[in-house]
């Protein structure tokens, strides 16, 4: 066996699992779950017909590559979306069977695992970068993501002889859980590191279309063109249909950035076997063509954040977050309790899961910056999410009782 698979933490969820074994919420409730960022807005009906109308395409094998016109569709959307030159779509862009798999083997393709390679991720992080890090044979380094800061990593506190072994950098822009967009000085920031130190980034950009102001999110991409970057150099982005277009079962996503880095990622991921299917291809270059379905499930987010967010405010430090469709919210503002036996007890008494933040968290620095705050995922439908909301206050409210 790998040995470098025993350090691999349990994952959030089956964490949370754990954490419920005995327990039995209340039965005066129904279930709630605010637990799993999984979409839960209906799959629009032309992408379900873009899918059964190809599936002819299951027949052939698919390759790597995707066809030229996905390839050349998915271009053009980042063109449209970012106000990006003429990106090559043969040089430039890749599809991906979704952004978890390839932002996972992205670390397997451009770590040196010989050169004793440090991973920079968040933290509070998506935990496949963690992963990525360790089976690749490196080392992740958790660099904290400040609330003083609007949650965006404090890449300052990284200290110079930690730079000098850094191969890749994880960024999550618009960020998982605290929802944070990285402003064009981050960027600067963060790409005057690569050209000193030499490494590859990775922006992981899956929330990029749910956001809650006038002004879409600003991408890394964009970010490197309006900087003069001509090329990309050493840097990756990576998207998905799955929160966009409501997919999530149909795996699609791609990456895009510089043509020398996708060259060899095209490369492993020939021999690794990661060809998104015919039929998929189809239904994606459908889904990137369209633009109003995504109008229409970012108004249903607005609408639900907009009622949800003022009603949590009066018992939990919880604001509008940029972007994404978490809120995250420190649970001790009204009483002193730890986000682990807030998720238990609110699962207990009003059969409301949400996640603790320690779960999605390291200890690193001295401190753990998840502790004391949850994740509620704001992923069903509106009334759901409002009763849940109203179950959360009231529960907050035995916590000041008591």
């Amino acid at each position: 066996m790998n040995p470098l698979l025993n350090q691999l933490q349990p994952y959030p969820f089956e964490k949370l699992k754990q954490l419920f074994v005995g327990v039995t919420p209340n039965p005066a409730y129904r279930a709630i779950s605010l637990g799993i960022g999984e979409p839960k807005h209906p799959t629009p009906a032309f992408i379900q017909k873009a899918l059964a109308d190809n599936l002819d395409g299951l027949a052939t094998y698919p390759t790597t590559a995707g066809t030229d016109a996905l390839r050349q569709t998915i271009a053009g959307w980042l063109e449209r979306r970012y106000n990006l030159p003429k990106l090559d779509p043969v040089t430039q862009v890749l599809p991906v069977n979704g952004s978890r798999e390839a932002l996972f083997a992205l670390a397997q393709t451009v770590v040196d695992p010989h050169a004793n390679a440090l991973v920079i991720c968040p933290n509070p992080l998506y935990q496949i970068y963690e992963g990525a890090a360790y089976l690749a044979g490196a080392e992740p380094y958790f660099v904290n993501c400040d609330p003083q800061r609007n949650f965006a990593p404090d890449f300052a506190a990284v200290p110079e002889d930690a730079w000098q072994r850094v191969q890749l950098l994880y960024v999550c822009s618009p960020g998982n859980p605290a929802g944070a967009v990285l402003t064009l000085e981050d960027w600067r920031e963060l790409f005057e590191l690569s050209d000193r130190y030499g490494f590859i980034i990775a922006a992981d950009e899956c929330y990029s279309e749910i956001y809650f102001k006038d002004e879409a999110p600003l991408g890394g991409l964009e970010a490197a063109h309006k900087l003069g970057r001509t090329g990309y150099p050493r840097l990756i982005g990576f998207s998905s249909l799955s929160k966009r277009s409501n997919v999530p079962g149909m795996r699609s996503g791609f990456v895009a950035g510089d043509a020398d880095v996708i060259k060899k990622f095209l490369l492993y991921r020939t021999y690794h076997g990661s060809a998104m299917s015919p039929s998929v291809q189809s239904a994606s270059i459908a889904a990137w063509n369209d633009e109003q379905h995504v109008v229409e499930n970012r108004q249903k987010y607005i609408a639900k954040f907009n009622q949800v967010t003022p009603m949590l405010e009066q018992v939990l430090d919880v604001a509008l977050p940029d972007a994404g469709f978490y809120l995250w919210a420190r649970v001790n503002k009204l009483a002193d309790i730890s986000d682990v036996e807030f998720a238990k007890r609110l699962y207990a008494e009003y059969n409301v899961t949400v996640l603790p933040g320690s779960y999605l968290g390291r200890e690193a620095h001295g401190v753990n910056p998840g502790e004391n705050r949850v994740r509620m995922a704001l992923v069903a439908e509106v009334d759901e999410c409002l009763e849940a909301a109203q179950r959360i206050v009231a529960f907050c409210k035995t916590l000041t009782a008591g």
